[in-house]
């Protein structure tokens, strides 16, 4: 049986009232499983509330007026999350919780952050990293793990460089700031620093499912670059390029993972810790330089909550690594006919965002 954990420990105690706000259905069966033994009920529509309550907020969803005071705590997708992508509402396998803000809104502190600024780890901790960077890297694991074709890089002495898409109305787009390139405006400044360079642009999987809307003309995107990549399976891309450029995608994280040299136009949480080439304006709370492995410690082992199968509790990253190396048919969307139908339901009633 896989072990099973508690909720880190910077989260005890948790003394009053558990309200959730800003989750949907499908996702109350995973707060239940992650907060196990409290009873959760829906914030009030009015207040006032308990001041001893703590709520459970999904991602940058606002904080009502009569809680703010009560202890907030926002919740969002892991950095190893599925076997599919989340717009197909494919079971996560991790979540990120964190009090003090989200990861991806460089504003302000984030748990992350102070993790990552003050966290002290010892050689064996480290270890541990290490061997858990080389399984994701062997297992070829990513955020959602959707595979693809292999893409076969041109036959050129040019370098390669890959420019990585982003969803223009995600919130990790919206809180990076107005003066941050993503998509064509990045393109255009890599083509402009590069001018040498073979450029690849990867667009977003969500907008290729046709589940989130692109904003650029492709026909603007193909003027500015050499290359447009859809289907291709990333980790073979990230085998075949030089340098990859991102505003503030994951995806930079995940080529770090893999040793290759990331350019970021944002701040992510993996940026302004010595390991990116930045290109943003510095944070001065980020002063440390961090190796990679105390990178990968803090992201993937002391930050994030990982399910154990069967709505069982909690669990380890190497059994969630594990699951996702050798998933199961409930760990993923694998009939293509069905993911169709419930992208095109989903269409009609959520809509392209």
């Amino acid at each position: 049986m896989p072990p099973k954990i508690g909720l880190p420990r910077r989260f005890e105690p948790l003394v009053g009232p558990l309200y959730v706000h800003g989750f949907s259905p499908v996702k109350w069966p995973l707060l239940r499983q992650c907060f196990a033994g409290r009873t959760l009920k829906p914030l009030p529509m009015r207040g006032p509330i308990d001041v001893m309550a703590t709520v459970l907020l999904w991602g940058a969803t606002e904080l009502p007026v009569y809680a703010v005071g009560c202890r907030c705590l926002r919740i969002e997708d892991g950095f190893l999350r599925s076997v599919g992508l989340g717009v197909d509402l494919t079971w996560p396998l991790s979540w990120s919780i964190d009090e003090r803000g989200v990861h991806f809104d460089d504003s302000r502190p984030s748990d992350l952050e102070v993790i990552l600024a003050e966290g002290a780890w010892s050689p064996t901790a480290l270890q541990r990293a290490a061997v858990l960077r080389q399984r994701i890297v062997a297992a070829g694991l990513t955020k959602y793990n959707t595979g693809g074709k292999p893409w076969a890089p041109p036959v050129t002495e040019r370098p390669i460089h890959l420019v990585v898409g982003q969803v223009p109305t995600d919130a990790a787009v919206r809180l990076a700031g107005p003066s941050v390139p993503y998509n064509l405006a990045l393109l255009k400044t890599v083509r402009a620093a590069h001018p040498e360079a073979y450029i690849v642009y990867k667009i977003h999987p969500d907008v290729v499912a046709g589940m989130r809307r692109n904003d650029d003309a492709l026909a603007d995107l193909e003027a500015s670059c050499d290359e447009i990549i859809t289907s291709a399976d990333l980790i073979t891309v990230f085998a075949q390029v030089d340098v990859v450029h991102v505003a503030t995608s994951l995806a930079g994280f995940e080529a770090l993972l893999r040793g290759v040299t990331v350019h970021c136009y944002g701040r992510p949480f993996y940026a302004g810790w010595g390991l990116t080439v930045d290109h943003a304006p510095p944070i001065e709370r980020r002063s440390r330089r961090l190796e990679l492995d105390a990178l990968v410690h803090g992201a993937l082992i002391d930050y994030p909550v990982y399910f154990a199968r069967g709505f069982s509790g909690l669990t380890t990253v190497e059994e969630a690594v594990g699951r996702l190396s050798r998933p199961a048919p409930s760990d993923r969307h694998n009939n293509p006919m069905a993911r169709r139908v419930m992208r095109a339901v989903l269409r009609r009633v959520v809509g392209v965002r």
